[in-house]
């Protein structure tokens, strides 16, 4: 049975026990500073307050990974973790009071001077308990791994081998030629790719790590035989008769050319060559897991393994968020959106009157903006313009004061409600005061709530 890594926040409950145990040293030791020799614990406020310090402290580096590459950061990026821990958790138990309205019965010095003794622990306990895993991780025992590679590939892959992983090398397998009883960076080449099998089903092998050089170097196009010893070796003899690398092999197969009996298989092996393909078969059969390096996976960005159609595929993206932090994120959109919208209708209910009075018309206007990966949708405003504000724009063009086109502003533009020339003299109307108090932004909480934009995110902006 494989035993996978620890994926996510659960790779480091270690430190985020530790972390929680510095948050829960700091509280007693500022309680004590505060409030003398009387006990912490004693008291039914601070008591739940203890608790919810902890929780608090946990989801946080759950929700937010907060511990994602603690062994590689140094003393810099770990303090400004620490300090980015310490500053959500304070804020998430201010609102905890708040909403709550139980503020009056925490002391608040020993609120923040708990957020500053869990900064100093945490951060303490933090530089501490790194070196006690790598030692651990050193010391552990290891699973015994095969490499399977191109020769000028495989000192690459030898430097690239994490001191944290529990793996380690034990043993080589050459694709491009049989280089058996030498070694490489003091990893000894074990077998041949015609005799991998062998040696893997023979000795000691827990994991078997391949690097093609080729992505044809693991392809199956038969749909029926693609998860047998066969299939797959059939498969490899039609991909050389279909490239002619092979004279023999040039004309088409059959699936009846390939026999099922072992000493025909080994024959076709010994005729058509190994591949890696064949490789990978047998270890299937012999349940040793493969890790298969995939073609393109150092092209940035964050990359992680799914299936999309059956198919499983590399994905990358400049970034990504776990189900989670997409659902915290929306709560918080409603949240924000439902607060915003209850504004924005009694701001529509004062401005409206005024708005239809010196021009008549609806109060509201939608406007076209590219959203979420290039979405369209219609954002909502109070309208501050005429209502021939476009058919105007062209003969007030010259008057653009950006000069590339890209943009059209104006330093006082007629079409805005309000907006008028008495004297000589360019007056402001009501339009520019609801543009000045950017009251006319208001509604765009109603495309918040309905999940066209988001409170943190960028401008949507114009086609």
């Amino acid at each position: 049975m494989y035993k996978r890594n620890s994926q996510g926040w659960i790779k480091h409950i270690d430190f985020i026990l530790w972390d929680a145990v510095a948050l829960q040293l700091a509280f007693v030791i500022a309680y004590s500073i505060r409030h003398g020799s009387r006990l912490l614990y004693v008291s039914r406020n601070y008591r739940t307050l203890a608790v919810m310090l902890v929780v608090v402290d946990i989801l946080i580096a759950a929700i937010f990974n907060t511990m994602h590459n603690v062994l590689k950061r140094g003393y810099f990026q770990e303090a400004a973790q620490t300090l980015k821990q310490v500053l959500m958790v304070l804020f998430v138990i201010a609102l905890y009071m708040f909403g709550m309205q139980i503020g009056d019965s925490y002391s608040r010095i020993t609120i923040f001077m708990t957020a500053a003794l869990h900064f100093v622990f945490g951060y303490a306990i933090h530089l501490a308990w790194k070196p006690v895993v790598r030692h651990l991780w050193k010391k552990g025992k290891k699973s015994a791994m095969i490499l399977v590679a191109d020769e000028k590939r495989v000192p690459e892959i030898l430097k690239r081998m994490p001191l944290t992983d529990n793996e380690e090398y034990t043993g080589i397998v050459l694709i491009n030629r049989d280089g058996t009883g030498e070694q490489i960076d003091g990893v000894p080449v074990v077998a041949s790719l015609t005799t991998a099998s062998e040696y893997i089903c023979r000795e000691w092998v827990d994991e078997v790590f391949v690097y093609p050089t080729h992505l044809k170097d693991i392809e199956s196009h038969s749909v029926e035989l693609d998860k047998s010893v066969e299939g797959i070796l059939y498969n490899s003899l039609r991909e050389l008769a279909k490239n002619g690398n092979d004279e023999d092999t040039s004309t088409e197969l059959k699936n009846e050319d390939v026999t099922n009996t072992t000493e025909d298989i080994s024959g076709e092996r010994e005729k058509a060559g190994t591949t890696v393909a064949t490789v990978i078969a047998d270890c299937h059969q012999m349940a040793i897991p493969v890790h298969i390096r995939l073609p393109l996976s150092n092209i940035g960005g964050k990359n992680f393994v799914e299936k999309i159609g059956g198919y499983t595929v590399l994905t990358t993206a400049a970034n990504y968020a776990s189900p989670m932090q997409l659902a915290l994120k929306r709560a918080t959109d409603i949240v924000g959106g439902l607060i915003g919208s209850l504004i924005a209708l009694v701001v529509i209910a004062v401005l409206g009157p005024k708005i239809k009075k010196e021009s008549p018309g609806p109060i509201l206007f939608k406007q076209t903006r590219i959203g979420l990966n290039g979405k369209r949708f219609e954002i909502l405003k109070i309208r501050t313009m005429y209502l021939d504000a476009d058919e105007r724009k062209a003969e007030l063009m010259k008057d653009n004061r950006v000069s590339d086109g890209m943009m059209f502003k104006l330093t006082w533009d007629p079409r805005i409600i309000g907006n008028k020339i008495v004297d000589g003299k360019q007056v402001t109307g009501l339009g520019e005061k609801i543009r000045k108090g950017s009251w006319d932004e208001w509604p765009q909480f109603f495309n918040i709530l309905k999940g066209d934009m988001s409170i943190v995110g960028p401008r949507p902006e114009r086609p």
